[in-house]
């Protein structure tokens, strides 16, 4: 059993990770200042409200909590309010992950699993992005999340805090049973808010442009369920008892799907019209991004156990109607 921190244990993929950490016998302390996260979400540890920008209290925090690993998904997760604010993010996806390393070196607190993200590769120069693809990205989120891995890659000969970064495509999906699920205010994420809209909210759902260089013009992305993220964390956390250093995967279902194709799939599920119009492009964000998941499946044995998105979207409809947060 090891005991383990989650920061943003509080939100959509935290609190997720959170049941499955309980559920194969580990403790849990969530880290999280409640800025997007849900009280009612922390269910399976104690929570100690603390921001990651409070350097003092962050400290003590990992302290008093005396865990053998972090999990560290805290953080501001919009590409375009990135564009828009990017001292906001740097300052809170970097800098709060540089006081958590230095928070964790005085604690001697030595693995950690890092949420990044797709948003590192920046425009793709291949079909489906893989660990050897550039990285290059072209929003601050992307940048950030980047800054965040080399700061890992320095700090593993460094302090010997030995790390993984799991470069996630689309988090969807959730916990089956509709205990806990995605919650956003504003929600930025597709499927959510084509969910919502078939549930009630007021349309139309925008678009973010059909002229990009896809078949049918919308962005194509690549969804993987947040149980099955979940998991891949836990393996990577496993992976680091045998495997010390730095180590990146890419995590995807190596499926890309259209917005206009995730629309249809909504309404296969739910068999509702989603009203949906065409606005602008969003600034920082590529045509395309589908994962090449093989590495994570040859080296730590994980093979996605949701792959299809109607079935993804089935699990998201469950949780959206009848949200507990």
């Amino acid at each position: 059993m090891t005991r383990v921190a989650v920061t943003g244990g509080a939100g959509y993929i935290g609190s997720h990770m959170c049941r499955r950490l309980a559920a194969h016998g580990h403790d849990v302390v969530v880290i999280d200042d409640l800025s997007g996260g849900h009280r009612d979400a922390v269910r399976w540890g104690p929570l100690r409200q603390c921001s990651l920008l409070d350097a003092p209290a962050l400290s003590q925090a990992l302290r008093d909590a005396r865990c053998d690993a972090v999990i560290h998904f805290a953080g501001a997760i919009a590409v375009g309010e990135s564009v828009a604010d990017p001292l906001k993010y740097y300052a809170i996806n970097f800098g709060g992950s540089l006081n958590l390393l230095q928070a964790m070196r005085d604690a001697g607190m030595r693995r950690l699993v890092f949420s990044s993200s797709a948003a590192i590769f920046g425009e793709p120069r291949q079909s489906f992005i893989d660990e050897r693809h550039p990285i290059d990205p072209i929003s601050p989120y992307g940048r950030g999340k980047a800054m965040v891995e080399q700061l890992l890659r320095d700090a593993a000969p460094a302090y010997g805090i030995d790390a993984v970064a799991l470069r996630y495509f689309n988090a969807a999906g959730a916990d089956p049973s509709a205990a806990i699920g995605e919650s956003h205010d504003p929600e930025t994420h597709l499927i959510p808010r084509l969910l919502r809209h078939v549930a009630g909210e007021r349309g139309p759902i925008e678009i973010y442009g059909d002229d990009h260089a896809t078949p049918d013009g919308t962005c194509i992305r690549d969804y993987v369920h947040v149980d099955d993220l979940c998991a891949a964390h836990l393996a990577a956390l496993e992976h680091l008892d045998s495997h010390p250093g730095f180590h990146a995967f890419n995590l995807g279902n190596g499926n890309g799907y259209s917005v206009r194709e995730v629309v249809a799939a909504v309404h296969a599920v739910t068999g509702k019209h989603v009203q949906a119009r065409v606005a602008a492009r969003r600034a920082g964000d590529p045509a395309r991004l589908v994962a090449c998941p093989d590495r994570a499946r040859a080296v730590l044995g994980w093979h996605p156990a949701t792959p299809s998105l109607e079935a993804i979207v089935e699990t998201a409809w469950r949780w959206h109607r009848a949200p507990a947060y």
